[in-house]
């Protein structure tokens, strides 16, 4: 009998751990930060700031059809690490089968939708007119490949939800590489632009996803799933009931926060291309700030997960003092570095001096930022882990859609704080999550009713 590759956190110890799970998961988000990144550089210094501002608004909108593959994957890891804890891997194949089969389907219908709608999304984007086409051209080709984006999604969120880190970290790099080689030759060597840097995500996303889930259907016994074709077509009736339960509050937050963003950033494109390019550079280094606060987010759901269906709540504890620690040194560590070298960070995207200009005002706010990812994160581990969707639900509206529409009118419009104001509200709304944890944590809730928050019922 082949040993296997399931992690249970359940017992052991909890620091090492969790360093050894969540270090491949900071390596690959690192790494999807770097294959975003790839493409805002090669094309800002080719295309200048409109190719910068094209990429930047064509990629928000495509994003924004991603909020299912977010929120519904995040829901299955948590899922899939609960029926682990309650020791019930029998169901895990099932799960997977019914998990896969709704999620492409979706993503076939949000395809049809988004090419049927970007038109509108764009001119609502007040996206610049020098960047339309360009970002039209971007939007589609990403469109037309989001059962890529689903898939990996899906695919990394089973393996993570078994406590594997390292392979979704090894598909991710494949990712990498080969969108940094596909973006010099499609962008610099055949000139295709916009078009050129979509199809060079979209291609090295089909790679990685398909390299991912043959590496699944290979260990299917390793990993304990007993799965079947059929699986995928007929759908567990309970299960897609537990996942719809705790996915669609998540797919809220992740929808709601894509939606305050492009609401957000509509605004800031209308201050001009300049400020629409900059928003595109600011994004990506905020990012950065979700490095560690995502990866710990995400290994820390799936220990809460464990150990809450285990009852195990001594080592819930635990878990979250050493996500505080880990992930507000490193937010300190990330402030200091872009207080005092803020033009060499933003200087590697463009070296246009409108653009260039903007960043002094916006340290402030990328200090935020980080801290508000640091301690999101903790909490978020808390909520997503307990399977508890209607506090999910809460988080996602007010996080989501009240906080940063309502902080980004009162900053950007109100106090006329302008496009300086919009990116303050947003970076405020997102300590949200940490304050809601809290709240919940010290209320005990998260103790109780764990076999029904398994069950979906």
């Amino acid at each position: 009998m082949q040993k296997t590759q399931i992690k249970d956190f359940t017992k052991g110890g909890i620091t090492k751990p969790l360093l050894v799970f969540v270090w491949p998961l900071f390596l690959s988000n690192l790494l999807q930060v770097v294959y975003n990144m790839v493409d805002m550089i090669v094309v800002g210094n080719v295309l200048g700031k409109e190719g910068i501002s094209a990429v930047s608004v064509g990629g928000d909108v495509t994003h924004l059809l991603t909020f299912i593959a977010m929120g519904f994957s995040n829901a299955g890891q948590v899922l899939i690490a609960r029926y682990i804890g309650a020791g019930e891997r029998q169901k895990i194949g099932r799960f997977v089968g019914t998990m896969c089969g709704f999620l492409f389907s979706c993503a076939v219908l949000l395809s049809v939708v988004g090419i049927g709608l970007q038109d509108v999304m764009l001119k609502l984007m007040n996206t610049p007119e020098e960047a339309m086409q360009g970002a039209v051209s971007y939007s589609t080709v990403c469109m037309i490949g989001l059962v890529f984006i689903y898939g990996y999604n899906m695919s990394s969120a089973i393996l993570r939800g078994m406590g594997d880190s390292k392979h979704p970290f090894v598909f991710i790099s494949i990712a990498a590489v080969l969108n940094l080689i596909l973006d010099l030759i499609f962008v610099i060597g055949f000139r295709w632009k916009e078009t050129g840097a979509a199809l060079a995500t979209i291609i090295s996303q089909a790679i990685s996803f398909i390299s991912c889930a043959f590496f699944l259907a290979k260990n299917k016994q390793r990993f304990e799933l007993d799965i079947r074709v059929k699986d995928f077509l007929k759908w567990d009736k309970e299960m897609l009931g537990a996942l719809v339960k705790l996915g669609t509050p998540m797919a809220i937050k992740t929808a709601s926060i894509q939606v305050s963003k492009l609401f957000v950033n509509s605004w800031i494109n209308s201050y001009g291309v300049a400020v629409s390019a900059f928003a595109g550079i600011a994004n990506k280094v905020s990012s950065i700030s979700n490095l560690v606060s995502a990866a710990m987010n995400t290994g820390g759901s799936t220990m809460v997960g464990q150990n809450l269906a285990a009852r195990e709540f001594g080592r819930v504890k635990s878990i979250l003092k050493n996500l505080a620690v880990i992930t507000l040194s490193v937010a300190t560590f990330f402030s200091v570095l872009i207080i005092a070298f803020p033009t060499q960070i933003f200087g590697i995207f463009t070296q246009e001096p409108s653009v260039l200009e903007i960043s002094g005002k916006y340290v402030p706010i990328a200090v935020l930022l980080f801290f508000g990812g640091a301690m999101r994160a903790i909490m978020n581990a808390l909520l997503n882990g307990s399977g508890n969707y209607k506090i999910n639900f809460v988080t996602a509206i007010l996080d989501g859609i009240v906080m940063r529409i309502g902080l980004a009118i009162l900053f950007g419009l109100a106090l006329q704080m302008k496009h300086y104001g919009f990116w303050l509200g947003d970076a405020i709304a997102g300590f949200t999550p940490f304050f809601i944890g809290v709240v919940y944590y010290a209320t005990g809730k998260w103790k109780k009713d764990q076999q029904t928050n398994r069950n979906g019922k």
